[in-house]
């Protein structure tokens, strides 16, 4: 038997080698990477939305609902596939993509090829974390997986810290030296757009140099490599993406396909009458609500086909999945962390840039630095408390993101009130380390809850929710509050408090359902069909 298939010892007595933190060096230059091209559009924002004609409303829905939605469903099937295909392959691919894209960002003369763009970048960076995931726990023992997640995720807030300083720098630069227009008619955000889009091209070089983990061997669960890893994939494609979803449910019945239809028909409806609803007269806003309304009713009505069909091809990770109430708990707990976070951290730049008298390269600087520093001090400390509490309490975890949820809020309110900039940057820190906190707990848990084998799925799941929750509405509705408020900003983005008490109900509940399902996972599978020539074949 090869050293890298045996059972593993018990976990207290693993030893974690000196390659598994390389390897997780390098996903976090990834993740870095992926959050400067992400982000780098808070800094840019004040500028796209002169050069182009936007408004607040606009620039939340490019931000969040563009990029969330096809990050999103797309994570789907890639999340499957890097469940079953070579997960250093994936990212390769995916860092390749995104890179381009941002790199097109910075030829974009209209909205409408802006949004294309980011719809690109969100398709190539949805295989990121759900590749990083698998290989990390398989890289790492279960002790410490919190902490090599929260490691991982300071790629974060360390990228978004540098996409700030960088697009800052490069736009003041560009700028003063091309003030009528540089090289091929490009103003300074398109040039932030370029330069940080290239060098992802070179990252992806040395991604693709990684060695493949055997999956499941830490835990003792060695699983054979797929013979058939893209047949899995796009079987997840089909049961995502219109009309294709059709055929699917029809595969399962009449019975399945009505449903399917009214389940659609019903999304529709609730995206028209929204529209209807917060018609506020303005162009601009009106046609931002229309995309961001369909795209979230095309979104959550291609999640619901993807669950029915999951449920009826891979009953076990269903049923340890979207049929346990304390994975959904965890997950949409965590959503709602996000909800604020990723309104706070995008708005902070346009924010501070609007009320303070400073330069991008100042604003970047500071707040970047700032955004940083406490974005990894937030999610390194978090997680070394969440595998520390979890030694305690099989709760211990859920605590720490409820901590995350509560502990921001008055700092918050304070930062976007204040006329004082250095206690704008202050609080920034405070906020982001604080917010920031939860995510390492968030992520452990949600892998803890199912099998190795579905720990991509798991992923992609868990980021649903971070997306679809998070990052498509707390953004937006921001902005669309703002827009609502003459760009009253501190408007926009303390309306997003509201979702607290919701975050609240569903933590609570997790700190009782979590301990009893880690507990009960392979029983819970077993029950629902699971048996080892599944674990080693779906």
């Amino acid at each position: 038997m090869d050293d890298q298939t045996k059972p593993a010892p018990a976990d207290a007595e693993q030893q974690v080698p000196s390659y598994s933190w390389y390897a997780l060096g390098v996903l976090v230059v990834v993740y870095v990477l992926n959050f400067v091209d992400r982000q780098i559009l808070s800094i840019l924002a004040n500028d796209i939305k002169a050069d182009l004609g936007v408004d607040d409303a606009y620039l939340g829905f490019l931000y969040g609902t563009a990029f969330a939605i096809f990050y999103a469903l797309f994570g789907i099937p890639l999340g499957k596939l890097a469940d079953s295909w070579k997960r250093v392959r994936l990212m390769t691919l995916g860092l390749t993509l995104w890179s381009a894209m941002t790199a097109a960002s910075g030829f974009a003369r209209d909205a409408g090829t802006l949004t294309v763009a980011r719809i690109g970048v969100g398709v190539g960076e949805a295989t990121a974390s759900p590749s990083a995931y698998s290989l990390i726990s398989d890289w790492f023992p279960a002790r410490l997986r919190a902490t090599a997640l929260a490691i991982y995720s300071s790629g974060l807030y360390i990228g978004g810290g540098i996409s700030l300083a960088i697009g800052g720098l490069v736009v003041d630069n560009w700028n003063a030296a091309f003030p009528e227009g540089g090289p091929l008619g490009l103003a300074g955000w398109q040039a932030a757009f370029i330069a940080v889009g290239l060098p992802g091209l070179l990252l992806a070089v040395w991604v693709f140099s990684l060695r493949e983990p055997v999956r499941g061997a830490i835990d003792g669960l060695p699983t054979p490599e797929d013979p058939h890893p893209f047949k899995s994939f796009m079987r997840e494609l089909y049961t995502v993406i219109p009309p294709f979803t059709f055929v699917g449910a029809a595969m399962r019945g009449a019975g399945a396909l009505a449903i399917n239809i009214a389940v659609l028909l019903a999304s529709l409806l609730s995206a028209y009458v929204l529209t209807l609803i917060l018609d506020s007269g303005s162009g601009f806003i009106v046609s931002a609500i229309t995309d961001q309304w369909l795209l979230l009713a095309i979104g959550y009505y291609a999640v619901f086909c993807w669950a029915s069909a999951l449920r009826q091809r891979d009953y076990p990770t269903f049923m340890l999945t979207w049929g346990s109430p304390a994975f959904l708990c965890t997950i949409l707990g965590y959503g709602t962390v996000a909800f604020m976070a990723y309104s706070a951290s995008y708005w902070g730049a346009p924010y501070a840039e609007r009320v303070f008298d400073v330069s991008k390269g100042e604003l970047g600087f500071w707040l970047g630095g700032g955004g940083a520093a406490g974005g990894f001090l937030g999610v390194i400390l978090g997680g070394r408390m969440a595998d520390f509490l979890y030694t305690r309490t099989k709760g211990g975890r859920i605590w720490v993101i409820m901590f995350g949820l509560l502990s921001p809020i008055p700092f918050a309110i304070v930062q976007y009130t204040t006329d004082s900039f250095v206690l704008f940057i202050i609080l920034n820190v405070v906020v982001g380390a604080f917010a920031a906190s939860a995510l390492g707990a968030a992520a452990a848990s949600s892998q803890a809850l199912v099998l190795p084998r579905m720990r991509g799925t798991a992923t992609a799941t868990f980021f649903l929710a971070t997306t679809l929750v998070g990052l498509a509405l707390g953004p937006y509705t921001a902005g669309y509050v703002s827009a609502l408020n003459d760009g009253n900003l501190s408007d926009g983005v303390l309306s997003t408090l509201w979702i607290t008490p919701i975050g609240l109900v569903l933590l609570v509940a997790a700190l009782k359902l979590v301990p009893q399902a880690n507990a009960t996972v392979l029983e819970r599978a077993e029950a629902a069909g699971e048996s080892r020539t599944t674990r080693a074949s779906v």
